[in-house]
């Protein structure tokens, strides 16, 4: 009786290799480029997985979530916006450095989504797109009172990370958790958007920014230049008069005062030898 041979698994048949450059955002894109995935590692040293009968020695969790395309598209869409003029999405979402950014389009939520941040025109069977600054701060709105519902539902608490800064005003406890939710949500969904925009939602949402600690700051106790000068309790001039400006005599030697107490009758002062002498008369 024939019998098989058992073929034992191969630890390499599934094992992956992924090159990917030096970047701080990873995504993925699944089967059919229907669905984006944002892809974070949770890494720490010494750690490794057991898998079957093998170890592997990249102990890092990877954290695979579902992403709206659109943060991703939003930049081509902002810069092709700068021209004012409507154009096909497919010749905005083009870049040479990263010609896949092409298959962004080919998501599910892609194209049923970008009225959200542009306006739209069709012309026979083609439409036509343009960045709308006013839709997209209204999306992104949406996106962060979400996210605040979201954040509430789950009990978690944010209040500490604005409490600790030196914005302070006259608010209720109600006021600060709405405001602290509201200012936390921001700060998730500015994660994937510039700086500018960032700024630009503040503003929409109607959050005034934190100040810094320096602009907080009581003014400066010290006196400037343009101050007037301090004026003296007391009148140090009187040192300048006559009175105070006198030398004090010197202290007498003992053969001076003893010179002082002697008899000086007879004796001629010291100008008298360098006086001129008078001529006697002739008679």
């Amino acid at each position: 009786m024939a019998t098989k041979k058992k073929r034992t698994p191969n630890a390499h048949t599934s094992s992956r290799v992924v090159i990917a450059a030096d970047a701080t955002s990873l995504y993925m894109l699944s089967g059919g480029d229907l669905q984006l995935f944002e892809v974070k590692a949770f890494e720490e040293d010494f750690h490794s997985w057991f898998i079957g009968q093998t170890v592997q020695r990249d102990g890092r969790l990877l954290f695979v979530t579902p992403m709206d395309p659109l943060y991703l598209i939003l930049p081509y869409l902002i810069k092709s916006g700068k021209e004012g003029k409507f154009q096909p999405v497919d010749q905005v979402v083009m870049d040479d450095e990263f010609p896949a950014c092409s298959r962004l389009l080919s998501c599910t939520r892609s194209l049923a989504s970008l009225h959200h941040i542009t306006e739209e025109k069709e012309v026979g069977t083609q439409r036509f797109h343009r960045y709308s600054q006013e839709r997209t701060m209204n999306w992104l709105k949406k996106k962060v009172e979400r996210t605040v519902s979201v954040l509430k539902a789950r009990n978690i608490s944010v209040g500490e990370r604005v409490k600790s800064t030196t914005y302070i005003t006259m608010k209720s406890e109600s006021d600060y958790r709405d405001e602290d939710y509201l200012r936390y949500a921001h700060g998730l969904v500015s994660e994937y958007l510039s700086q500018h925009l960032s700024k630009d939602l503040l503003t929409h949402l109607q959050l005034p920014e934190l100040k810094s600690p320096k602009e907080t700051e009581p003014p400066s106790k010290k006196r400037k230049l343009t101050d007037k000068p301090v004026e003296a309790e007391e009148d140090y001039t009187k040192f300048n008069s006559a009175e105070f400006a006198r030398k004090p005599p010197k202290k007498m030697t003992a053969a001076q005062k003893s010179l002082a107490k002697g008899d000086k009758t007879g004796m001629k002062t010291m100008s008298s030898f360098f006086s001129p002498k008078v001529k006697a008369e002739k008679k």
